[in-house]
Parts: C-alpha cells; structure tokens; sequence
C-alpha cells in the first residue's frame, strides 16, 4: 500500500493562491496515478483532479478547471496541486489518493488515502 502525506493547506484568502503537495513512498510511487479529493463539512468527498505517473493524462473536475493545476514531480515521488483564484467554496479538507488506474475521477477506484490537509478560503 502506498503511504501518501499531503501538506500545503492553510487559511487564504478569496482570490489568493496554495500549493498542496503530496509525498508517496519511494517503492510505489510509479506504478499508480495520483489524485486530489476533498470534502467540506456536511457534505460528501469529491473529485478535484487526477494525474497519470507520466504526467501524460490529467482530469478536473469542471468547478476548478482554469483555477487548479495538478502536476508530479517524479525526481521528488510528490503531486502537487496548484490552487489560484480560490473561492469560499473551495473550502474543505484536501487528500491525496492513489489509483492503479490509468485516469478516474471515482473514489472507489483509489486504494490509499493521506490523512488530509485543511483549506480554508475566507471571503
């Protein structure tokens, strides 16, 4: 199973920027494709983005295209989310999946979980 670590949450507020960042154990971190989920209070986790291990096939969710960029940094075994123009909404606990799936926007579909870094966007 993969140990994933995010960091990089905070308190920002709307219209500012954070980096999130996700650290995967060595061994595994190339055999899987990485995503971001969150989930804010009262409500269910949802998707954010995914990323293949190349960087070759990336997917967003339609509520943070044009404002979130996920990248990897395989030198580094991270994924890193890019987070600009951050609205109240974006507000939630961010975590950092893995999937040996190509590209899935579907929660089930990821087999190892961080433990989650907090976002909170103030207007």
């Amino acid at each position: 199973q993969v140990q994933l670590v995010e960091s990089g949450g905070g308190l920002v507020q709307a219209g500012g920027s954070l980096r999130l960042s996700c650290a995967a154990s060595e061994r595994s971190f190339n055999s899987y494709s990485m995503g971001w989920f969150r989930q804010a209070p009262g409500k269910e986790r949802e998707f954010v983005a995914v990323i293949t291990w190349s960087g070759g096939s990336k997917n967003y969710a339609d509520s943070v295209k044009g404002r979130f960029t996920i990248s990897t940094d395989s030198a580094k075994n991270t994924v890193l989310l890019q987070m600009n123009s951050l609205k109240p909404e974006d507000t939630a606990v961010y975590y950092c999946a893995a999937s040996r799936k190509s590209v899935s926007s579907h929660a089930t579909d990821f087999h190892s979980w961080g433990q989650g870094t907090q976002v909170t966007v103030s207007s």
